[in-house]
């Protein structure tokens, strides 16, 4: 099993704990990856060791520091307080994104994310950040701050179409800002499937009713072969 070593760094005084991860020899690149709004997780811990095991070098970012929730209730707490103050919640992003700069300054960049994750990578490409590509996993799609200019990264939204935290007008916004944007994105949308689709098992470690195995497994799929393509394209 690949190993998430803890890095400490802090944002305007918050501590905060990085989980950084290598392959053996080489890399093909290096991944910022945002987790969830319980914050890190046995599964997204799984899905960046699924990365490691590819090539690459991985950073999983950390959203709340000492204010890290410890169930569900303290969680939509800590995520709409997250979320209620956008230049803020950016900032915080970018802090990671600049950590994996300084572990990983020669590798090419992208970054991936689950829910609140998903929309931080979104909220990254709609601020202009110099990544190749991300992809957002069952990720929040509105924002405060639509994007402005045509973002830099190519974007990849893999999306439960029952998703019920993320309505369909959410979806019809996203398009169309992105249209105006000028951006580089794929959208999936998989039928019948809800919110947290990637997710095997809970924190108590038992099966998720949201998980489903195929919207997991092409969703995957499909992240890898557009950081291929990009990573190929960034080569010539």
């Amino acid at each position: 099993m690949s190993e998430l070593q803890r890095i400490d760094y802090s944002d305007s005084g918050t501590p905060l704990v990085a989980l950084h991860g290598k392959p053996a020899g080489q890399g093909l690149a290096a991944v910022a990856v945002f987790p969830t709004f319980m914050n890190s997780t046995p599964g997204v811990e799984a899905k960046a060791r699924a990365l490691i095991d590819e090539g690459y070098e991985v950073l999983i970012g950390d959203f709340y520091g000492p204010d890290a929730p410890s169930n569900l209730d303290e969680a939509f707490v800590a995520l709409e307080k997250l979320r209620g103050d956008p230049p803020a919640m950016r900032q915080r992003v970018r802090t990671t994104l600049e950590l994996l700069r300084e572990l990983a300054p020669d590798e090419p960049h992208l970054a991936i994310g689950f829910c609140l994750g998903g929309m931080a990578v979104l909220e990254m490409a709609r601020d202009g950040q110099d990544l190749l590509a991300v992809a957002s996993f069952h990720g929040l799609l509105e924002t405060r701050l639509p994007a402005k200019g045509r973002p830099k990264a190519r974007m990849l939204v893999c999306h439960g179409d029952r998703d019920e935290l993320v309505p369909r007008s959410h979806v019809m916004a996203f398009w169309e800002e992105m249209d105006q944007a000028g951006a580089d994105w794929h959208f999936h949308s998989y039928a019948n499937v809800g919110h947290g689709f990637t997710a095997k098992v809970g924190l108590d470690g038992s099966p998720t009713p949201a998980f489903d195995a195929s919207a997991d497994r092409q969703s995957w799929r499909a992240m890898l072969g557009l950081f291929d393509e990009v990573l190929s394209n960034s080569r010539t």
